[in-house]
């Protein structure tokens, strides 16, 4: 069979292609980014379900192609996803294309509860694409999946496991249960469904076997981390809103971070559902969180992964941070002092010009940080900037390198901390 896999570079997507690969079947790759391009095996599409909002843009790549799985999803509208077009516009495309090129087998991810109750943009326009995958005369089958827990971290499979690494448990005001439920159970679940005899028409809620909170989440995590439980408080209300209004800016600068203003209103709907339907289509018996914890003993980089975890925004906050406060100092209250580190060298002529272009260039490499399309050339930006203050430093004041205070000295922790952040940049 050939199966034609949206958002396969996805949490679920992924896991996916690899387990449809493994079980003889053709997986071609619809990913959004050229970046993914060429770093799978087998048939790899470029597109942009937010982009692609006609049939005719789909139709191309369905040539040949048995079933569909639609595993597209952004959780909040930011510089860099759009919750209607993706979830809604861009999919009710591709399903008439589907419909038009004879693909009759679709699967699409949708959420669990949207049916019930829509507190966000994100829910109402999962609900909207399932309509329009429901008007439309396919052999369609909806999944509504609880909160997708597995080995790969992303998603909420990071944030719980960064979570369980804080000493002190900051507990969210207002969130409901949730039925997390497992990855591998989810895809089996595809691959049951993608069956020539399986049934269709029909919209699933996957849920897992017990109702936990947010706590219990983390302290299952924590165990299988091999960590005691940690010692909880209270968010105030205020400071969890300022949190996901933090998380909703970080979005502006086109980060994911999964703490934002819909995942708050998400998550105090809680994420519960009904089993029955989904074991009686499948047949499988859903794994509880701790079953399929002990299954998969932690490692090393599973406690790295975790103690990083917040180290990473507090990373790519203070960098920006630094390099714009160091360009605006210059400029204003540090400008003489940076003159006057010029006197009496080759460059005394020039002292006024080179503390501006320099307080730029700091000012450039911070924003270019901060912009998470361009943080990686930021990063590399900063880090020739560093090397060249140091060279710089070395020949026109060698004696900074003997200053109680170390301006030079200084550089060499800067640098290791910029080629930090260039190895944890990447999100997934």
């Amino acid at each position: 069979m050939i199966v034609l896999v949206i958002g396969a570079s996805g949490l679920i997507g992924a896991t996916l292609c690899a387990r449809l690969g493994a079980e003889g079947h053709e997986v071609v790759r619809a990913v959004r980014s050229r970046a993914w391009n060429g770093l799978f095996k087998g048939r790899t599409v470029v597109i942009d379900v937010a982009k692609a909002l006609e049939a005719e843009a789909w139709l191309p790549h369905l040539d040949g192609v048995d079933a569909v799985v639609n595993c597209a999803g952004v959780l909040q509208d930011s510089a860099r996803d759009n919750t209607n077009k993706v979830h809604a516009a861009g999919a009710s495309a591709l399903f008439a294309a589907c419909e038009r090129a004879g693909v009759r087998r679709v699967i699409h991810f949708s959420a669990i509860g949207v049916d019930r109750e829509q507190p966000s943009a994100f829910s109402a326009s999962k609900l909207a694409g399932d309509h329009a995958l429901m008007k439309r005369d396919l052999d369609w089958v909806i999944l509504r999946p609880s909160v997708v827990l597995g080995r790969p971290a992303f998603g909420a499979s990071a944030l719980f496991r960064g979570l369980a690494a804080l000493p002190l448990l900051p507990t969210m005001p207002g969130t409901g249960l949730l039925q997390v439920v497992q990855l591998d159970d989810v895809v089996s679940t595809v691959l049951i469904l993608l069956g020539r005899e399986s049934p269709s028409r029909l919209t699933l809620e996957l849920a897992g076997p017990e109702a936990l909170t947010m706590s219990e989440v983390v302290a299952r995590y924590r165990q299988w981390l091999g960590w005691g439980r940690a010692r909880e408080f209270v968010l105030p209300g205020r400071v969890a809103a300022m949190l996901y209004r933090s998380g909703d800016l970080a979005g502006l600068l086109g980060w994911r971070p999964p703490m934002r203003t819909n995942a708050a209103r998400e998550i105090a709907r809680g994420a519960t559902g009904a089993l029955g339907p989904w074991k009686l289509a499948t047949g499988l018996q859903p794994s509880s969180l701790a079953s399929a914890l002990a299954a998969s003993p932690p490692t090393v980089q599973e406690r790295w992964f975790a103690r990083l975890y917040f180290v990473k925004p507090a990373i790519f906050v203070v960098l920006p941070f630094f390099w714009i406060a160091t360009g605006i100092i210059s400029l204003t209250t540090g400008w003489r002092s940076g003159v006057e580190l010029l006197l009496n060298t080759a460059f005394e002529p020039l002292a006024g010009p080179a503390v501006v272009a320099g307080a730029l260039a700091d000012m450039l490499v911070g924003a270019l940080i901060a912009w998470r399309p361009t943080s990686r050339v930021g990063l590399w930006g900063a880090i020739a900037i560093s090397s060249f203050y140091a060279m710089a430093g070395t020949i026109l004041r060698p004696d900074l390198w003997n200053e109680p205070l170390g301006p030079l000295m200084k550089i060499l922790p800067i640098l290791v901390l910029h080629f930090c952040a260039l190895a944890i940049l990447e999100e997934r």
